[in-house]
């Protein structure tokens, strides 16, 4: 009898603390679980448990077919952080505004919101490609206000473009308000983000930029190159069990540790999407486990 009161007691405390570890949840609709329910059905292994994932938000879609192979909180709205970035990159290219053009790095571009880093110093003299580059890459945010700024009519426009972007990707749970993420008013599902990882693979330059390990770039008041990294640990070193295709990362206090991929395990497309995990490493230590899962699994996504 005390161990039917413990179980009881355990579920109780369960159902409450589930919901608030996810701080920006919403209620799911009857799709989602009905599509988590069906790879249930179908032997994935659909509860979260299993792989012991540290992401708020997961989903995992097959890349040609786009069938969920695995979800968690997926259509939950939560900060998104950097994966803005997506956006930025697809309405510049978007605007075909001339990517060899050399634009300045002004005082409007320093980041007053959260006073992050950056070491672009203002004067400094870029084209837009290598703008675009180290906003994807190294997830530059003077970098990505820069391509805000100088789009036509100005950052107003840039973000109004960005929304109607996202409305005509079907992305109705996304907002955007900069250009950078750095506002928490930057949002999105992990459902939303998996369609904008699948638009922007189709602009081979975000692929390449978001798969660059590093690159250097001359700031003004510096004798030497400045060697920017990429900000997936994935990419920036020699991991050859994994085929890479896309990646942008993203962190904020609001957002957590957030991480979007598309990549291949075997000859198979996979897109996977991790929001709002709290540890450093934590989205590529998930990212790494869906990944043995799945090779574990090939059959389940025939």
């Amino acid at each position: 009898m005390r161990w039917q009161v413990f179980w009881v007691f355990f579920g109780l405390v369960y159902a409450v603390a589930a919901p608030a570890a996810a701080p920006h949840a919403r209620h799911a609709p009857a799709n989602l679980a009905l599509a988590v329910a069906t790879a249930r059905d179908s032997g994935r292994a659909a509860d979260p448990a299993q792989l012991n994932l540290k992401s708020a938000s997961v989903l995992v879609l097959d890349g040609e077919d786009d069938r969920v192979l695995y979800a968690h909180n997926a259509d939950i709205v939560t900060p998104i952080a950097s994966i803005t970035k997506l956006m930025t990159a697809i309405v510049v290219l978007d605007a075909k505004q001339p990517l060899d053009e050399q634009l300045s790095v002004e005082q409007a571009d320093i980041d007053t919101l959260k006073a992050t880093h950056s070491r672009l110093r203002t004067g400094t003299k870029l084209t837009r490609r290598e703008l675009l580059k180290l906003a994807l890459m190294a997830s530059e945010n003077r970098a990505a206000g820069a391509l805000g700024r100088n789009y036509p009519g100005g950052k107003t426009a840039f973000v109004e473009a960005m929304n109607r972007k996202a409305a005509a990707l079907g992305m109705t749970k996304t907002h955007y308000v900069d250009p950078c993420g750095l506002s928490e008013h930057n949002v999105s599902t992990a459902e939303d983000l998996a369609k904008i990882v699948r638009a922007a693979s189709g602009y081979e330059i975000i692929r390449e930029f978001t798969t660059t390990s590093k690159h250097a770039v001359t700031i003004r008041g510096q004798r030497k190159p400045t060697e920017f990294r990429n900000t997936n640990r994935l990419i920036q070193g020699p991991h050859p069990e994994w085929k890479v295709e896309l990646s942008k990362t993203g962190y904020t206090a609001e957002a957590g540790r957030c991480l979007v991929m598309k990549i291949r395990v075997g000859k198979q497309p996979v897109i996977m999407v991790f929001l709002n995990a709290w540890g450093k490493l934590s989205p590529v230590g998930d990212a790494t486990r869906v990944r043995r899962w799945l090779e574990r699994h090939p059959t389940e996504r025939g």
